[in-house]
């Protein structure tokens, strides 16, 4: 019926009718029409005019291709022998057996339940299209997973408000600026860089970027971004390396082993439960644990979070950052801050 689903098509979210049209495609051995998919493929066939006015829907569809084979999905087209040259003969499809698994991988249903369940998550917190990529994949699988453990699906917010903004501007290769606090420094300096990779580790959002103040790379913390992080007009960059993410996190991890606390945590109390579950090594008798971090500041206002129930032994930096902490705390009730 002409016209009569756009207010319907428009509840349709993109994934799904990327998803319907990837299902649609692996259904079928000799390919569907177009005008087979825009009629009955779930987001087109709402909006599908019998009468043929479909042009905009038409140009969707060109879009939904480039889509899925960004994607990595093998959509391929096949002319028709009776009608070479006739692009209204082309029929479209998806080999299953180059986007099938191998074989010697299966999955149970628990197991595939488990794997979307990571997927939702990988898709929540990056955005990414490896991750719409993955979880697509899961779905076509075809194994009904069980629904019990669907009812418990994590829920992973990004928030860092900066995350977007700079996951846009990577995509785009697009130059930003941003106000950066660093530790120790009275007021955020604002920084121009260009973003080229984002990055979670130790469950915080780390951005590299090649700063173009200072003419050299440097890593960020989303968190310690202020206010709003804006595109420079008209510049733009190359390109990162391939597997620059897995470099910075080496190099994250590596800054890890370099630094290493020895705490004393009482008995019995949250702090011996929590940061010693991250201990390296664990002296009983003492009470004593040692600890690596990446971040004296982020590490410092960890430790000073548990009060009492956590004292630094070494090294002296850490252990002097946690007591201007604490200081400031005292000074904070003192004064009347805190009710």
């Amino acid at each position: 019926m002409a016209g009569g689903g756009r207010t319907g098509e428009q509840r349709i979210p993109v994934e799904d009718r990327l998803f319907s049209l990837v299902l649609a495609l692996l259904a079928t051995e000799t390919g569907l029409l177009k005008s087979e998919i825009l009629s009955t493929v779930r987001g087109y066939a709402e909006r599908y005019d019998e009468s043929g006015q479909n042009a905009n829907l038409e140009r969707q569809f060109e879009r939904d291709k480039d889509d899925i084979r960004e994607l990595g999905i093998p959509l391929e087209t096949v002319e028709s022998p009776d009608r070479p040259g006739d692009n209204q003969a082309l029929r479209y499809r998806i080999p299953k057996g180059q986007y099938d698994l191998p074989d010697e991988v299966r999955f149970t249903p628990d197991e595939l339940a488990l794997l979307g369940l990571a997927a939702e998550v990988w898709r929540e917190a990056s955005l990414s299209a490896d991750s719409q990529r993955a979880l697509t994949k899961l779905r076509s699988l075809g194994i009904e997973p069980r629904e019990p453990v669907i009812g418990y699906a994590p829920r992973l917010r990004v928030r860092d408000a900066a995350f977007e903004p700079l996951r846009q501007a990577l995509d785009r290769r697009q130059v930003v600026r941003f106000r950066y606090f660093k530790p120790g420094e009275a007021a955020p300096r604002e920084r121009t860089v260009n973003p080229l990779a984002v990055v979670l580790h130790e469950g915080r959002w780390h951005l590299h970027a090649f700063d173009r103040d200072a003419q050299g790379p440097r890593t960020f913390l989303l968190s310690r971004i202020v206010g709003a992080v804006e595109p420079v007009p008209g510049l733009t960059f190359d390109a990162p390396p391939p597997g620059i993410q897995d470099r910075i996190l080496a190099e994250l991890d590596e800054l890890r082993l370099q630094n290493a606390a020895d705490l004393a945590v009482t008995a019995g109390s949250d702090a011996e439960v929590r940061l010693g579950k991250r201990a390296v090594l664990r002296d009983e008798d003492a009470g004593v644990i040692r600890l690596h971090y990446t971040d004296a500041a982020v590490f410092a206002d960890e430790i000073a979070a548990y009060g009492p129930e956590v004292r630094v032994i070494g090294p002296a930096p850490l252990r002097e950052a946690v007591r201007v902490r604490l200081e400031a705390v005292v000074a904070a009730h003192r004064n009347g801050g805190v009710a």
